[in-house]
């Protein structure tokens, strides 16, 4: 039996998509940290709704984080899991220090859309290989991140 993959997409169209998913991951996993922080941290009049909605994020990515790593590996590629990689692919700006829950959610708006912006990236990547199931992932990702930003931007509204 052969180690090679043959699914209906050449290798350098899988590994160009399995490159824009290790991107997606690392943008992902940097802001399920960076919603974890502000579950632990967020203090002020509104604690209690903000600890449990950042508490559904996390929770959320934390299942999303899984799901595109699988389907890196079921590209054949391998997927990056530590900080130093995902330091290097990221582009969630990190938070240094404590800061107020007003400007966790505008750092989350901000994160929320750099994802967005990282998935529209690497759709077409899916989508010229026919890779029907990375550009699904992508697509329900995007929904996701759109959904979100926009709730978190509606908080800022006075």
């Amino acid at each position: 039996m052969s180690n090679s993959i043959n699914i209906g997409i050449n290798e350098q169209q899988r590994a160009a998509v399995g490159e824009g998913l290790s991107k997606l991951l690392a943008d992902t996993y940097s802001l399920y940290l960076q919603t974890h922080n502000f579950h632990w941290n967020v203090t002020g009049p509104f604690f209690q709704s903000l600890h449990t909605l950042f508490e559904d994020h996390y929770t959320e990515l934390a299942v999303a984080v899984d799901d595109i790593a699988e389907r890196i590996r079921a590209l054949g590629i391998t997927a990056p899991g530590t900080y130093a990689e995902f330091a290097k692919l990221t582009q969630i700006k990190e938070v240094a220090g404590n800061i107020g829950a007003t400007e966790m959610i505008e750092r989350l708006v901000e994160s929320h859309e750099t994802v967005v912006r990282t998935a529209r990236e690497i759709l077409p990547l899916a989508s010229d290989a026919d890779d029907e199931s990375s550009a699904s992932l992508i697509s329900d990702r995007l929904v996701v991140h759109e959904k979100t930003a926009w709730m978190l931007r509606s908080h800022l509204e006075s």
